[in-house]
């Protein structure tokens, strides 16, 4: 067997989805964390107000700052990030979702962390991607579990922004 690294499909995209977020969305988010902590405050939970502050902010910064680009590969040995490489035998699955209107693949891991790794495409087809990964890795999507439902549930009944 070859055991020479050999460079299957490259790309540059940004590190992580990104939309850039409007007003209405921060006066919504800051309204709700604005009453969230008003409650909190009554019921002397201090450190869940804390949670809260810190959450809200690194909400705020990760709608407002850009991310960078990286390099995003696979080869014959596994994917990498950056130069950040994870081997074909720690990765169980992968499948296909949009976030923010860009295509992704998360990679599913068998090792707690990460957990998952996930792949902004940009400007990559996604057949392409799909074709070289389906050599080393199942495409599988795993079922939805009661997070993720009451994730997507939240978010169509407490819209942060208006539709388009």
């Amino acid at each position: 067997m070859d055991k020479t690294l050999k460079t299957l499909l490259s790309w540059k995209a940004p590190s992580r989805v990104f939309k850039r977020r409007d007003k209405d969305y921060f006066t919504t988010l800051g309204s709700i964390v604005f009453l969230v902590i008003i409650i909190l405050f009554f019921l002397k939970e201090w450190f869940l107000i804390l949670a809260i502050i810190a959450f809200a902010f690194v909400t705020y910064v990760l709608a407002t700052v850009r991310p960078e680009e990286v390099e995003y590969s696979i080869t014959n040995k596994g994917v990498s990030i950056s130069g950040k490489t994870f081997s074909w035998e720690t990765l169980k699955r992968f499948w296909f979702e949009e976030k923010l209107n860009q295509k992704i693949v998360v990679i599913q891991t068998a090792t707690a962390l990460p957990g998952r790794i996930v792949f902004v495409l940009g400007s990559t087809i996604q057949d392409e991607v799909k074709k070289i990964l389906l050599k080393y890795i199942p495409l599988e999507k795993p079922e939805d579990v009661w997070v993720d439902k009451a994730g997507r549930w939240i978010s169509e009944k407490v819209p942060l922004e208006k539709e388009n």
